[in-house]
């Protein structure tokens, strides 16, 4: 592993990390963020998955997360949301390749190679981080934005105790009906709409629920709201009698600006869960 930058942020340390995936088979770099507190033994981890088109870096510098877990004492964590390199297969369009890995084993050509983000950010990384840093891991929590919050829905899911709680800003929801999820589940995973199920956080709501608190935001005014499809998830708690604070909040839309809105309720809310 090697130090890309270390800044002094909130008292604790916001750095930056690159080592050698064998899961992806390339170079990966995430962001670290930890508290002071972390300098006198283990804390808790929050987990956040970026959506989109993002890198390790979006969130880090924009979601204004490091005050709220500097406040309690966390640390957080920045995975990049896909392979890169050269020789990582990619795709013209946004939403497929890199940038886009969507979480999952790819089984596919030509992705199949790269594309292990499922065993990634749930096996290696997290072997990694232990390892290396004043890190809880029996302490972890996950959130994410969008592509990222489909990611931390279906991991939270599928991970019995694994994570204390699981939080969601404007997440998508229901891919296996939507165009942000049918189009990349096919090229990751094939036609075999079975092995989609997975990681669908509305089927796996219906299938497993989660063992702990939910909360999950999105904007009255997101422009993907079509694509996004908060009500599927809300329908399916609602009728598992599940846990979970969902809220649409009035006037907000997908960007960063949403998201730095709401990240204090959702450190604080991680944290309550991580401290408990």
């Amino acid at each position: 592993m090697k130090t890309v930058s270390e800044s002094a942020c909130f008292g604790g340390t916001q750095g930056v990390y690159t080592h050698r995936s064998k899961a992806c088979a390339c170079d990966m770099t995430f962001g670290l963020f930890l508290p002071q507190e972390a300098r006198d033994g283990p804390v808790p981890l929050l987990w956040y998955l970026s959506g989109l088109t993002c890198t390790h870096e979006n969130a880090m510098t924009k979601a204004g997360a490091q005050v709220w877990a500097a406040e309690q004492g966390i640390a957080l964590v920045f995975p990049d949301t896909s392979p890169r390199g050269e020789g990582v297969a990619d795709d013209e369009g946004y939403d497929l390749g890199q940038g886009a890995g969507f979480y999952v084993n790819a089984t596919q050509d030509p992705w199949a190679a790269h594309y292990q983000m499922w065993d990634y950010v749930t096996d290696e990384l997290p072997a990694l981080l232990g390892e290396t840093f004043a890190l809880d891991m029996d302490r972890q929590a996950i959130t994410g934005h969008s592509m990222g919050g489909h990611g931390a829905l279906t991991m939270a899911m599928s991970l019995p105790g694994r994570f204390r709680s699981v939080s969601a800003f404007s997440p998508i929801t229901n891919p296996t009906a939507s165009d942000w999820g049918r189009k990349q589940l096919s090229e990751y995973l094939g036609n075999n709409e079975e092995l989609w199920s997975p990681h669908d956080a509305t089927l796996l709501m219906r299938a497993n629920g989660f063992d702990g608190p939910m909360l999950v935001d999105t904007g009255t005014q997101d422009q993907f709201l079509d694509l996004l499809k908060p009500e599927a998830l809300a329908e399916a708690t609602a009728a598992r009698r599940q846990q979970m604070t969902f809220r649409m909040q009035p006037g907000y839309d997908h960007s960063y600006f949403f998201v730095s809105s709401f990240m204090e309720d959702h450190v604080n809310f991680h944290a309550e869960a991580l401290w408990a």
